[in-house]
């Protein structure tokens, strides 16, 4: 159940991803899917800090689409991170990232960013992971352990290209599949020895769908945040994933016992039941489903417990403050045959209108404010930034961030720092229905 790896040697991973519809595994037979190189998801890139990555990307879909690397803290100029290159039906085109030296270590990954066929491409299959080890992967409690890569996505499951359908309601409410899948697998098993300590890098892939996890029956702690290492390591009791965000948590199997990772359809609105009653998944609101199972053998053992500093993380929560930013997330009425509206300050996204402009080599604190009656997850390009307060009262994470859930009716305070790379980039949320539809603005950073 592991997607294939591609490895840097001296210095350089060079890759071709072919974009395309593909017949994929299924429940012994087979299903319609969008994906890389016939896969989903496709292959992982792992790479290490002061490599080059160089993708080209071929188009083989009928509708236009690009590639972005999000997390990686690399220019988005020219054939870098560049969400607005344009590759048409039929085109290739070449990206070539240099990731900085000191780029820290973490699970990031790739997907497709051509504005208003975003939702469509990820939620039928196109995501795959970028990972960068550096030499914390090396120390305890990292060593030694047995690494997994769990890629959650929700597709909507058939034998034709009919799965892309969706009613005007369907992607205001955002993308809700057939079921939740671990690397495109339906509750996979794990066989395990007692005694083992896994490692889980878990990414969630789904265009619309939160992911609270529960894990019986095994301690666990989570490692990593979107941005790499955590300072130390907490309990992942609770841990909650928005789409897009990814966390690496450590596993303890110690008992010849069954134990599944399940997750439950998410409340967006509470006591509302998702969006005011337009959202969360039809008729499964509170359901628990099983994402995977972990079967334990042989004798029992206890695991030492993790703890012990991880990192050290550069805190943003003394620096000085160049300037601050309100952000405001509105859903609009419903707009004759286009649907509802969805804004960041009153405003639609619009590519060639610069909603923010920042200087380099400072450091900004940003408040999201959610108007709207459902949960939306904020994601920044390029520049990772720090979670320093949230209405909803939540510890905020001893780590960078590039995706944080901004609570229906609340709010989220952060801190950017704009270092090493000018240019033009964007924010926007990450349901991505919501993004296609406007839910997004572009910041220039000089």
């Amino acid at each position: 159940m592991q997607p294939e790896v591609l490895l840097s040697h001296g210095g350089v991973l060079e890759v071709t991803l072919e974009a395309a519809p593909s017949m994929v595994p299924w429940r012994g037979g087979q299903r319609w899917a969008l994906t890389y190189n016939g896969k989903t998801p496709g292959p992982t890139l792992r790479v290490r800090p002061g490599d080059r990555l160089r993708v080209t990307l071929s188009n083989r879909l009928d509708s236009p689409t690009n590639l972005h690397v999000h997390g990686l803290h690399v220019s988005p100029n020219a054939a870098s991170d560049n969400v607005f290159v344009m590759i048409g039906p039929g085109e290739e085109h070449t990206y070539e990232y240099l990731i900085p030296a000191d780029h820290p270590s973490g699970t990031f990954w790739y997907h497709p960013h051509h504005h208003g066929t975003v939702a469509e491409q990820v939620a039928a299959g196109m995501a795959g992971v970028i990972i960068i080890d550096d030499e914390l992967d090396t120390l305890p409690p990292i060593a030694n352990t047995t690494e997994r890569i769990m890629v959650l996505s929700d597709p909507r499951i058939g034998t034709t290209s009919d799965v892309l359908r969706w009613s005007m309601m369907g992607m205001m409410q955002g993308r809700f599949g057939d079921g939740v899948l671990v690397n495109a697998t339906p509750q996979p098993s794990l066989t395990v020895p007692a005694g083992t300590m896994e490692r889980w890098r878990i990414l969630n892939a789904s265009a619309s769908r939160y992911y609270p996890l529960r894990l019986d029956g095994a301690p666990w702690w989570q490692l990593s945040s979107d941005g790499g290492r955590l300072a130390i390591p907490v309990d992942a009791t609770g841990l909650v994933l928005a789409p897009g965000e990814r966390a690496e948590v450590l596993v303890a199997v110690e008992r010849a016992a069954t134990m599944a990772l399940t997750t439950t359809a998410w409340q967006s609105t509470p006591g509302m039941g998702g969006m005011g009653g337009m959202g969360g998944p039809p008729n499964r609101s509170g359901a628990t489903e099983t994402l995977l199972t972990v079967i334990g053998t042989g004798a029992d053992t206890t695991a030492p417990a993790v703890n012990g500093p991880l990192n050290t993380i550069d805190s943003l929560a003394d620096a000085h403050i160049g300037g601050t930013r309100e952000f405001t997330f509105a859903m609009g009425g419903m707009m004759g045959g286009n649907g509802m509206s969805f804004t960041i300050n009153g405003r639609s996204f619009d590519p060639e209108r610069v909603d923010v402009e920042a200087a380099l080599d400072t450091v900004e604190e940003w408040t999201i404010t959610n108007a709207t009656p459902m949960a939306h997850p904020f994601h920044l390009h390029v520049w990772p930034f720090q979670v320093i307060e949230a209405s909803d009262q939540r510890t905020p994470p001893s780590g960078w961030k590039d995706v944080v859930d901004v609570p229906a009716g609340g709010w989220v305070r952060l801190r950017v720092a704009f270092r090493d790379f000018g240019g033009r980039a964007v924010y926007h949320c990450h349901i991505l229905d919501h993004e296609d539809r406007g839910m997004m603005g572009v910041i220039n950073v000089t």
